[in-house]
Order: C-alpha cells, then structure tokens, then sequence
C-alpha cells in the first residue's frame, strides 16, 4: 500500500496484529496504526461510495451477474472519474469473498490468470491492482464527473419500486436488482446520464401510479 500512495486500511475481524505484523510491514507501520477494525462486513462499507469487490471465480453466462466481472485495467480507466471514497474489498487468503460480500458490491473485478491456476496469492493480487491504479492516478489525472453513493442508491431506490409497481415475480427480484447494479457498476453513469435515467424512472413510476388510481 506504502509503496503505491495508499494508506487507509480497514480490517473486518483480522488476527492480532501482533509483533510479527509490525517487522514484516518494515516501514509501513502507520498504515497498520492507523488501521480501521470493523466487526462486520456491513458495518466497514456503509460509508464508501463505489465498492470493487475482486475474485478469481467469475460467471460466464449472462442469465447470472453476482460473478459477472471487468478486467482490471478497463476498471482502472474510468475509477478516477468517481466523485467519492471507493473501497478495495479483499477477500480471505483461503475462501476469498462470499457471495453475499459481492453481492454488496457494485462491480467485480478479476485479475486476467492462466486457466491452469485461477488464484492469486492475496497480497500478489494487492499488489497488481494498487500498482495499476497508482499508475493511472499518476499519470493520467481525471476530472470527477462521475455520480457517487447518494445518487447512486437513490437509482436503485427507484429500480426497486419500479419492480414493484410493475408486480415483478418475487423470485426474480433479488436477481433482477443484482443485474442492474452490475450494469451500473460497468457503466458508472455520469452526473448528467444520472439525472436522465432518474427523470425517465420518475415519470415512469408517476404513470404507473395515475393509472392505477383510476
């Protein structure tokens, strides 16, 4: 992390961060001091904007999107372009992330390995996603313009009464609502595309009710 320019560290449930912690991070020790300790998963993202969750096990079909993924460096072109925090979400060494840790997530990134052997050592993967970042941010700085977690959950919001009002099959909810979040993830909307796509979805939902009501 030291060595690309990042420095905050949160932590769901880690081991002690004992002495051998400290000698092995050499001079990056402020980054483990301050370090962030959450409890939950929940409780450690309820505050970032945009949530890049990574894994090695993608979904190749289009009817599921939970492990529907980008690559690294299409992922790296545009993140700067987001107007608030974005968070980094590691799985564990042995399991990585669980699907419901992704399922929070707006979008999945996966580093592009050899089908002989998927995985990534954790910190290897650390390393690979923090170095490309570090270059972009570097040396191709961006103007924000992209919308940030208000907006974006407000989108949602109005998806998910859309789905509502059209009486969409429960049983396909989940699902439906984890594919639009992909979708937006993929995309990151712009400010201005943000406001569009909330007028149509206004307009919508105001239709539906009128013609409801009579």
């Amino acid at each position: 992390m030291m060595n690309f320019d990042f420095d905050k560290l949160y932590l769901v449930n880690p081991c002690k961060l004992d002495d051998e912690c400290y000698v092995r991070s050499v001079h990056a020790c402020n980054i483990l001091d301050n370090a962030k300790i959450f409890s939950s998963f929940g409780s450690a993202i309820k505050n970032i904007d945009y949530l890049v969750a990574t894994s090695s096990i993608e979904t190749k079909t289009d009817k599921k999107h939970l492990r529907n993924p980008v690559l690294l460096e299409d992922l790296s072109e545009k993140i700067f372009e987001l107007d608030g925090k974005v968070g980094l979400v590691f799985g564990r060494e042995d399991y990585g992330l669980y699907n419901n840790e992704i399922a929070a997530c707006d979008i999945m990134l996966r580093i592009p390995t050899s089908e002989s052997y998927l995985s990534l050592n954790l910190s290897h993967a650390v390393n690979l996603v923090l170095y490309d970042l570090y270059v972009k941010k570097t040396f191709e700085p961006r103007e924000k313009r992209i919308i940030g977690r208000m907006e974006k959950e407000r989108l949602f919001d109005f998806f998910s009464s859309l789905l509502e009002e059209i009486n969409y099959p429960e049983h396909k909810k989940e699902k439906t609502s984890v594919m639009f979040r992909r979708i937006m993830g993929r995309a990151m909307p712009s400010k201005w595309e943000y406001h569009t796509l909330m007028g149509v979805f206004s307009r919508t939902l105001e239709k539906i009710k009128r013609t409801k009501e009579r």
